[in-house]
C-alpha cells in the first residue's frame, strides 16, 4: 500500500521528476537496479578449490537460498556491473549452460525473486505513466486511457518532452536539474516506443503545444509487481515446435484495438502485452529457459533482440531495458554450436558453464532439500524415522560421482580438498591444479564437477528410498538403504556405459566411507557419549603437542591452556597411546611419526587460531586410526566389540549390547530399527577398504 499511496502524493510527471531530483526516487537501468541490489548487501571473501573469490551474501538468505555456485555468482554479477557501468555487456545476454539438475533455473528464478522483493521496497519501486483523455481525441473511440505499452519510465518521457532535443533539456532545466544532472540523465537516454511517441504527437496537436495541458494528460503509476502478470520478471519456457512464434516474445496486432482506433497508422494497434518481452521491458529481468531449444525462428528474434535491445514489429520499434538471462543444458547447446549457422546469437551470449556442487559439507543442505523439511510418513501413515547418518551417506554418494579421477589424487582426497579439509600430505594446491588441466579440455563435460549425479537424481534416489518395503515396514530411512537406490538410479538413469561404470565405482568408496563412519559412531556409543571419538581424537593431538614440553615432570603430566574453553588444562602424556595411533596409520619409522606429528602441529597452529572450535574430525585417516584403536585394542570382552556384539549368547554380550542400542536411542539420535540395522553392519566385514 505504501507505494499506492505514494504515487497519490506525487501523481504528476513534474512531481516525479522533483522526486527524482531528490533522490527519493530512482532512474536507473535493469542493469543497475541488479548491481545495487547485489552490491548493497556484504561481500565475503572466501578460499573456493584453493583460490580466493568472493561470496555474495544476497544469495545465501532466505530459508531456500542458493548453494554454492561461487564462480557462476562471481560471472553473473561481473557481467551485471560491467553493463550497469555501460561496458559490452549491455549488449548481450547471460546464459548458464550446464547438465540437468545443477541449480541454473533455481539460481535465476532465486535471483528474480529477490529482485521482486528489492523493488517493493517504496524507495526502489518502478513507475510508469498514462495518458488519460484519450476519448475526447476523437480517433481513439471509448478507449479512454492508456499505459505505455512497454512499462517505460516517467523520466524517458521527460527527456522526449519536445521533438526538439535542446528544448528537452531548456525544460529540465527549469524543473531545477543542473547540467550535470541533465547529462546523467541522458546517459541512460532512450527514445519513446512507438505508440507512445505516436499519441504524445497527438496530444501535442490537440493541445496546440500548450504543455500545461499536456502534462494534464499524464499520470503517473507504479509498475504492478504481481508475480502471475509476468511484469518485471518473466519466465519464457521453450515451447513445443508447433506453437510457439514470435508472437509469444514481441506480441501481435490486436483485433480489438482496431474496432476502436480509426487510423490505421497509430502504432498502439500492436498488442505488445501479448509478448513476454514487453512486460518486462521497463527496467526488468526475462528469464528464457532452454533457450536453445526453441524454434530457429524465435532464435532469430532473440538476435535482435539482445544486441539492439528493441521490439521491432513492421517497422515500428519500441526500445526495451531487460536483463536476459538464460539457461541451456550441455546436449541442447552443443547441438546447437553444431549448426554453424547459428553462430551469431551465441556470439551475443555471455557462456557461463555451471557445474555441479563439488563440495560435501554443503552437499548437506542440499540432500536436507532433497529429503525435504515436512515430517516424513510411511504408506500407512505413520511417522518415518531418519537415520541420522542419512544426510551424510546420501551426500557422499552424489559428491564422489561429480570428482574426476586423477593420478595426483584418489577420490577421498579430492573430496576432503574441495570441502577446504586436510588430505594428509595433499594440498589445495594439488586440487587447484587438477582442476585447472581439467578445465584447458575443450570438452566441457569433462571439466571439474561437470558429470555427476544432480540435484534430480538425487530426489529420485530419497523417492525410491522412501516407497521400498523394508523403509515402511520398519518405518525409518537406514542410511545403508541409500547406496541400493542411489545403485538403483544409476543403473536406470545413466545412458552412458562410462559414466554408469564410473558412478558404481564411486559408489563402492561412499560406501567405504560410510563404513568408516559406522565404525566412529559404535564407538560413541560404546563409550556411552555423543562426542567421545572426537576427546580421543584431541587426546591424540594435544599428546603430540605436549610431548615434548619443557615442564613434564616424572608423573608424564602436563597443562594447557584449552583454545575452545580458555580454561587451564591437565593432560597425562600416554606415549603408548600415541605409538599405536601411529601404527594403525602405517608409520614405521621415526622419521614417518615425527614427519606426521609436524604435519598435525602445522594444521594446529593454522586452524586454532581461525576456527577455536576446530577438531580433526575432517581427518579421517586419523579418526579412522584412534577408533581402530580404541575398538579393538582397549575394549576387553569377547576379543573385540564386533565379537561381543555379534555373539550375544552370554549375559555380558546382551547387557553391552542392550546399554549401546539405548545410547544410540537417547542420545544419538537413533530409532529403534536404524540402531539394530547400523550394529548388524558393523558386525559384518562388508565395505571394508
Amino acid at each position: 500500500m505504501t507505494n499506492r499511496k505514494a504515487v497519490k502524493e506525487n501523481d504528476t510527471l513534474l512531481q516525479h521528476m522533483q522526486a527524482v531530483k531528490e533522490g527519493k526516487r530512482h532512474f536507473e537501468n535493469a542493469f543497475q537496479g541488479v548491481s545495487r541490489m547485489i552490491l548493497e548487501e556484504d561481500i565475503e571473501k572466501v578460499v573456493v578449490n584453493g583460490k580466493t573469490t568472493y561470496d555474495f551474501k544476497i544469495f545465501r538468505t532466505g530459508r531456500k537460498h542458493v548453494i554454492g555456485m561461487y564462480d557462476e555468482i562471481n560471472s553473473f554479477v561481473s557481467f551485471v556491473k560491467d553493463a550497469a557501468e555501460g561496458g559490452s555487456s549491455k549488449e548481450m545476454a547471460f546464459v548458464l549452460v550446464g547438465e540437468p539438475g545443477n541449480g541454473k533455473t533455481f539460481f535465476v528464478e532465486f535471483l528474480c525473486g529477490k529482485y521482486r522483493s528489492f523493488l517493493s521496497r517504496p524507495e526502489n519501486c518502478k513507475y510508469t505513466f498514462q495518458f488519460t483523455g484519450l476519448d475526447t481525441l476523437g480517433s481513439y473511440g471509448r478507449i479512454g486511457v492508456i499505459e505505455s505499452q512497454t512499462y517505460e519510465d516517467p523520466m524517458v518521457l521527460a527527456m522526449n518532452f519536445f521533438d526538439s532535443p535542446e528544448e528537452t533539456r531548456a525544460f529540465l532545466g527549469k524543473q531545477g536539474f543542473s547540467p550535470k544532472d541533465i547529462e546523467t540523465l541522458y546517459l541512460d537516454y532512450r527514445p519513446l516506443g512507438a505508440c507512445s511517441a505516436y499519441i504524445w504527437n497527438d496530444l501535442r496537436a490537440y493541445v496546440g503545444g500548450d504543455t500545461d495541458e499536456m502534462l494534464k494528460h499524464i499520470k503517473i503509476v507504479p509498475v504492478p509487481l504481481t508475480e502471475s502478470l509476468g511484469t518485471v520478471t518473466g519466465k519464457y519456457a521453450a515451447k513445443d515446435k508447433i506453437t510457439s512464434s514470435a508472437v509469444d516474445l514481441l506480441g501481435e496486432e490486436s483485433i480489438q484495438r482496431l474496432l476502436h482506433i480509426t487510423d490505421t497508422n497509430n502504432p498502439y494497434r500492436f498488442d505488445l502485452r501479448r509478448g513476454a518481452l514487453a512486460r518486462v521491458a521497463g527496467g526488468g529481468i526475462h528469464f528464457s529457459d532452454e533457450i536453445y531449444k526453441n524454434k530457429k525462428d524465435l532464435v532469430q528474434v532473440y538476435l535482435g533482440v539482445i544486441q539492439n535491445r528493441v521490439i521491432e514489429i513492421d517497422g515500428y520499434k519500441w526500445p526495451i531495458d531487460s536483463l536476459i538471462i538464460a539457461t541451456s543444458n550441455n546436449a541442447e547447446f552443443n547441438r546447437f554450436l553444431a549448426e554453424k549457422e547459428e553462430a551469431p546469437i551465441v556470439d551475443r551470449c555471455r557462456i557461463c558453464y555451471v557445474s555441479h556442487n563439488t563440495n560435501y559439507r554443503m552437499q548437506n543442505h542440499l540432500t536436507a532439500y532433497a529429503i525435504g523439511s515436512d515430517t516424513k510418513t510411511t504408506l500407512t501413515r505413520e511417522d518415518l524415522h531418519q537415520d541420522p547418518n542419512l544426510n551424510y551417506a546420501a551426500s557422499i554418494a552424489v559428491i564422489l560421482s561429480r570428482l574426476p579421477h586423477s593420478e595426483k589424487l584418489t577420490p577421498v582426497e579430492t573430496m576432503k580438498l574441495a570441502a577446504g579439509e586436510v588430505a594428509g600430505e595433499k594440498s589445495l594446491k594439488a586440487l587447484a591444479e587438477v582442476i585447472d588441466t581439467l578445465n584447458q579440455d575443450p570438452d566441457i563435460t569433462k571439466r571439474f564437477g561437470q558429470k555427476g549425479l544432480g540435484q534430480r537424481n538425487l530426489g529420485r534416489a530419497i523417492q525410491l528410498l522412501v516407497e521400498s518395503s523394508e523403509t515402511n515396514e520398519g518405518r525409518c530411512m537406514v542410511a545403508y538403504d541409500v547406496y541400493n537406490a542411489v545403485e538403483r538410479v544409476i543403473l536406470d538413469y545413466v545412458s552412458d556405459a562410462h559414466d554408469r561404470a564410473k558412478y558404481l565405482e564411486d559408489l563402492k568408496i561412499a560406501r567405504s566411507l560410510y563404513r568408516e563412519r559406522v565404525m566412529t559412531e559404535m564407538f560413541n556409543a560404546y563409550m556411552d557419549e555423543p562426542y567421545a571419538i572426537r576427546k580421543d581424537v584431541m587426546n591424540y593431538v594435544n599428546t603430540i603437542i605436549g610431548i615434548d614440553a619443557e615442564s613434564l615432570g616424572p608423573d608424564r603430566m602436563w597443562k594447557y591452556k584449552d583454545p575452545q574453553s580458555g580454561e587451564l588444562r591437565a593432560l597425562k602424556i600416554d606415549e603408548r597411546y600415541v605409538q599405536n595411533v601411529e601404527d594403525r596409520l602405517g608409520l614405521k619409522t621415526e622419521e614417518q611419526r615425527e614427519a606426521f606429528r609436524t604435519a598435525v602441529r602445522k594444521v594446529y597452529g593454522q586452524k586454532i587460531s581461525v576456527d577455536p572450535n576446530y577438531d580433526f574430525m575432517d581427518n579421517l585417516e586419523l579418526v579412522k586410526a584412534v577408533t581402530d584403536v580404541r575398538l579393538k585394542s582397549d575394549i576387553a570382552g569377547a576379543g573385540s566389540l564386533i565379537g561381543a556384539l555379534a555373539n550375544r549368547t552370554n549375559e555380558e554380550n546382551q547387557k553391552l549390547y542392550d546399554r549401546m542400542i539405548d545410547t544410540m536411542l537417547n542420545k544419538l539420535g537413533y530409532c529403534r530399527t536404524c540402531a539394530q540395522k547400523t550394529i548388524e553392519y558393523f558386525c559384518t566385514q562388508e565395505d571394508e577398504r
